[in-house]
């Protein structure tokens, strides 16, 4: 069994009040699960500008490339479904991929990040800036030619989980924040989720869309108006590898049904073998991945395994059996079974690539956490 120690906790919420009265994250929302305690903390500003505080109690936020594993998530619901298996060509169910080197990619390499493909496409800004529409993504990520064959290192890529976005599409007939939320989001009873801002959170007397938190954007990515993360445009895109809006509370939900090996609202949402296979490495199974390449590194299917050589967004407490996944608007989510405790942290400031603010935090939550 594990709890916060009070006086403990005193030393998270100052570390948050520190980093939002200093100007240093404009935004900070937090909810630590234990297994006997549920905590929440939260401060700073609903907007950069605004003077007094003011974060609402109920502030949606932007959570980046934690989109990624909840996509792969509903990926692994078709799996259940008898509809794919994890070592099938992508180009089985999308055609129009098996090409430039691409033949041999497999889900599994895109869950893992395996497959050889780049992080972004080469024309990523351009194409944001024109803002295009996700199927032209898709549909130059097919055409794209992979770094490495598949199989052979471990790079991060937001272009594999574009295509896992697509084959959702493909297999179901529906769109990927449609499937979602039909077979993630209404069954947690995450009402305050979406991938993408939906046209129902512009209307009514009080907008949903008026809750969400507005991201610090770097000087460097302030290229264009309508292209950084507080655009209509890119509110309304919906990227499968980074386009979830969702609050603590809500991904509390998320992270108590992976605790409890897919029981979620007295119903079984997943297998708990299905929870186990994505939660664990894959790397050393995976033929021609070498341990040089996969050393120091680890992922499940979606989720990232913490290691003692990445403790980038995760602190340095964590045991050898968390795992979690960050993103680059400042947010990350963890779950340590050992400590039989996770952590859901969201700002509004954007900390790539070392994550400093939220390793502080994470490693202040995990001193409070008492087992």
């Amino acid at each position: 069994m594990s709890r916060i120690h009070p006086a403990r906790w005193q030393t998270v919420e100052q570390l948050v009040d520190q980093f939002c009265e200093s100007a240093q994250v404009p935004a900070i929302a937090l909810q630590v699960l234990t297994s006997e305690t549920t905590s929440h903390y939260r401060q700073g500003r609903q907007h950069i500008n605004d003077q007094n505080g003011g974060l609402r109690e109920d502030a949606i936020f932007l959570v980046a490339s934690i989109t990624k594993p909840i996509v792969v998530l509903g990926v692994l619901k078709l799996l259940e479904q008898g509809e794919l298996l994890l070592n099938d060509r992508v180009k089985q169910f999308i055609p129009e991929f098996g090409c430039a080197g691409k033949h041999g990619i497999t889900i599994r390499h895109l869950m893992t990040h395996t497959s050889g493909l780049p992080d972004m496409l080469p024309n990523n800004r351009e194409l944001r800036s024109a803002q295009a529409p996700l199927s032209e993504f898709v549909r130059q990520i097919c055409e794209l030619a992979p770094d490495e064959p598949p199989g052979r290192i471990v790079q991060y890529q937001s272009t594999g989980i574009a295509i896992l976005g697509e084959l959702i599409q493909r297999i179901t007939g529906k769109s990927t924040p449609q499937y979602l939320q039909e077979e993630l989001f209404a069954p947690l009873k995450m009402h305050d989720t979406a991938l993408g801002v939906p046209p129902e959170w512009e209307s009514g007397a009080s907008p949903k869309v008026n809750r969400i938190v507005e991201v610090r954007i770097p000087a460097e990515l302030n290229i264009e108006p309508h292209w950084d993360w507080n655009s209509p445009y890119w509110r309304a895109f919906g990227a499968p590898w980074g386009g979830l809006f969702t609050t603590p509370a809500d991904l509390g939900k998320l992270v108590h049904m992976l605790q409890q090996q897919g029981l979620a609202q007295q119903q079984r949402l997943f297998s708990s073998q299905t929870i186990q296979e994505a939660t664990r490495d894959q790397l050393p199974a995976i033929p021609g991945l070498s341990e040089t390449a996969r050393q120091g590194k680890g992922w499940g299917l979606g989720w990232q395994i913490v290691t003692r050589a990445k403790s980038d967004y995760y602190g340095d407490l964590l045991s050898d059996q968390a795992f979690g996944h960050g993103g680059a608007t400042g947010t990350v989510l963890w779950i340590d079974p050992e400590r039989e405790a996770a952590a859901i942290i969201l700002t509004t400031e954007p900390q790539e690539p070392q994550g400093r603010f939220l390793a502080r935090l994470t490693n202040a939550i995990v001193a409070a956490i008492e087992v």
